[in-house]
């Protein structure tokens, strides 16, 4: 597909991984990456038609509410996907409560359930902070993926807007691709259902 053909998503970069941004190309986007830090009016001078928030280190407590603020103006804007870290700082923007886990989850095989789909992931995840249930409900989320092994949060959609981001990473290679069709999801939730 010549790029000019592909819709545009452009990345905030907090730590991303290559196979994402592989990943969001294999999907059909026209990939384009910012720093976290880069302006709302930046980024509506590239006129993207999607935004995907990146995994990342840290502690996303940490990010100033500066940035957040120019992020969020993006998110009420375009669809939204984040991953990981990204989901955190989704939360964060619309006003959820995050917390530290007492045992972070890393590495592979951690069960998932889809509570869209009754069904079971496999997946790969390395974090130690997850969005609080009912901060996230009472803030226009509704929670779409649980942990098995703890009941944390794995998985977030917006109610009314276009923004959904998962916790652990669909991307992983090697690991499981239980995950993997998010990115067609994503692609199809910013073209309206079209390949």
């Amino acid at each position: 597909q010549n790029l000019s053909q592909r819709p545009k998503v452009v990345v905030y970069d907090f730590g991303t991984k290559r196979n994402i941004l592989r990943h969001l190309y294999s999907a059909g986007f026209e990939v384009i990456v910012v720093n976290a830090y880069t302006s709302y009016a930046d980024i509506k001078k590239l006129s993207p038609d999607a935004i995907f928030l990146s995994n990342g280190p840290g502690d996303p407590r940490g990010l100033k509410d500066e940035y957040l603020k120019e992020i969020k103006k993006a998110l009420l804007q375009y669809p939204t996907f984040g991953i990981c870290f990204g989901l955190q700082i989704i939360a964060r923007i619309f006003g959820a409560e995050i917390y530290k886990l007492k045992f972070g989850h890393h590495g592979a095989n951690h069960p998932v359930k889809n509570l869209l789909t009754g069904k079971i992931e496999i997946t790969v995840q390395n974090h130690n902070y997850v969005a609080k249930a009912d901060s996230l409900e009472n803030n226009g989320f509704e929670v779409t993926h649980k942990n098995l092994n703890d009941g944390s949060i794995e998985g977030i959609k917006h109610k009314n807007l276009p923004i959904f981001a998962v916790q652990y990473h669909p991307e992983a290679s090697a690991g499981p691709h239980d995950s993997q069709y998010l990115f067609g999801e994503f692609y199809k939730m910013v073209t309206g259902g079209t390949n």
